[in-house]
């Protein structure tokens, strides 16, 4: 995608366009872009918020994590909980 079509999808997201937003999540999601998904979860997307949480938890990013779950984001409390039993498992 060119600079040009994702400034578009960017505006076009900014004036309440939802498939916009979910192609911007996508896209997102796929280029691994912690920056574009926190912007577009502050602006409302939980689908935004789902992606960081997972992309967070793969890659054991646990300041994300935890300001998620200090947000009240239920999901990135459990992945962090896993997480931490998982090192607890592997430390015996």
């Amino acid at each position: 995608m060119s600079h040009d079509e994702l400034a578009d999808l960017r505006a076009r997201a900014a004036r309440g366009d939802n498939d916009a937003v979910d192609q911007l999540v996508e896209l997102a999601g796929e280029r691994g872009d912690m920056d574009e998904l926190r912007r577009l979860a502050d602006g409302g997307s939980s689908d935004a918020v789902d992606e960081l949480v997972q992309l967070a938890g793969e890659r054991r990013d646990l300041d994300e994590l935890r300001r998620l779950a200090d947000a009240g984001n239920r999901d990135a409390a459990d992945v962090l909980v896993e997480l931490a039993e998982e090192q607890d498992d592997s430390g015996d």
